[in-house]
C-alpha cells in the first residue's frame, strides 16, 4: 500500500458504504464546481474540470450529479471556496500533505490540527515536508486497460516519464505541464482513464511498520472523513503482509 494510492484503497478496506459514498460525491462535486468556477464550465476547453469530470465518472457518480455541480459555478456558488494545503508527521515519521477546499479556513486548519493531535501525528509548518515530494501529473488506467509492457509503450509514445504497475492499476506519471497532453494521448491508444490529475510523489518512501501501521491508517482514515479534506498523500510504503495482519 503507496502513499499515492492512499484513497483507492482506504475505500477498498472499508468498503463502500453509503455514507462514504455521499461524502465522496459531495467533495467530488466541490472540485467540479471549483474547476468549472476558475476556468470555463466546458471539459473540452478547461483540464481540471475535464479531470474533476473523470475522476467522478470513475466512482460511477451520475451524470446528472456532475451537471449540477457545474450548472453551480455560472450560480455564483464555487465563489468562497478557498484551496489550502497542510503539511504534517505522522506515526512511524511519515510525511504527510492534506489538501483542501474550504469555505472556512478557520474551521478547516482547526479540524486538520485537531485529527493530527489526536491519532499520533503533528501538524508542521508550510514547506515543512512538501520538499520530499514531486509535484507531477497521475494517470490511472485500471490493470484491465492492458498487459505492463502495453501500457508502458503506450506511455512512453504519449511523452510521460514514468509508470508503475500493481495488481489493480497502471499509475503512468508525467511532468506538470504535460499531464493533459499525454492524457489526451493515451485517451487515443487505451481509452478513458481512471483518473488525470496534479500529484504529489514522495522522493524517498518510508516503510511502515506493524507497531506504526494502525496508528497511521486510522490517522489518514480520519483526515479522509472530514468534509472538508479533499486529499491525503504520503510518502508511506505499508508491505503487504503488515497490511494483512492489521486488517
Amino acid at each position: 500500500m503507496a502513499g499515492h494510492s492512499k484513497f483507492k484503497n482506504i475505500m477498498h478496506r472499508k468498503g463502500a458504504q453509503d455514507k462514504k459514498r455521499s461524502a465522496m460525491f459531495s467533495k467530488l462535486s466541490r472540485e467540479i464546481t471549483v474547476a468549472a468556477k476558475m476556468g470555463t464550465p466546458d471539459p473540452d476547453m478547461n483540464p481540471r474540470l475535464r479531470a474533476a469530470v473523470l475522476a467522478a465518472k470513475a466512482q460511477s457518480m451520475p451524470k446528472d450529479n456532475i451537471q449540477r455541480a457545474i450548472d453551480k459555478s455560472s450560480a455564483g456558488e464555487g465563489d468562497n471556496y478557498e484551496e489550502l494545503r497542510y503539511e504534517g508527521f505522522g506515526p512511524g515519521g511519515v510525511s504527510l500533505i492534506v489538501e483542501a477546499l474550504t469555505d472556512n479556513r478557520n474551521r478547516t486548519a482547526t479540524n486538520v490540527r485537531t485529527i493530527f493531535s489526536k491519532n499520533g501525528g503533528s501538524l508542521g509548518a508550510s514547506g515543512s515536508v512538501s520538499h520530499g515530494f514531486d509535484r507531477l501529473g497521475l494517470i490511472t488506467y485500471p490493470s484491465s486497460a492492458g498487459s505492463h509492457d502495453r501500457v508502458f509503450e503506450a506511455a512512453i509514445e504519449a511523452g510521460a516519464e514514468d509508470m508503475e504497475s500493481n495488481d489493480e492499476t497502471h499509475d503512468i506519471w508525467t511532468a506538470q505541464e504535460d499531464l493533459h497532453e499525454v492524457a489526451k494521448a493515451l485517451e487515443k491508444s487505451l481509452g478513458e482513464a481512471e483518473s488525470v490529475k496534479l500529484a504529489w510523489r514522495s522522493q524517498t518512501p518510508v516503510e511502515v511498520g506493524e507497531d506504526d501501521a494502525g496508528s497511521l491508517l486510522k490517522l489518514i482514515d480520519a483526515l479522509d472523513d472530514d468534509d472538508d479534506v479533499q486529499t491525503v498523500w504520503g510518502n508511506y510504503d505499508v508491505p503487504d503482509e503488515v497490511m494483512e495482519k492489521i486488517a
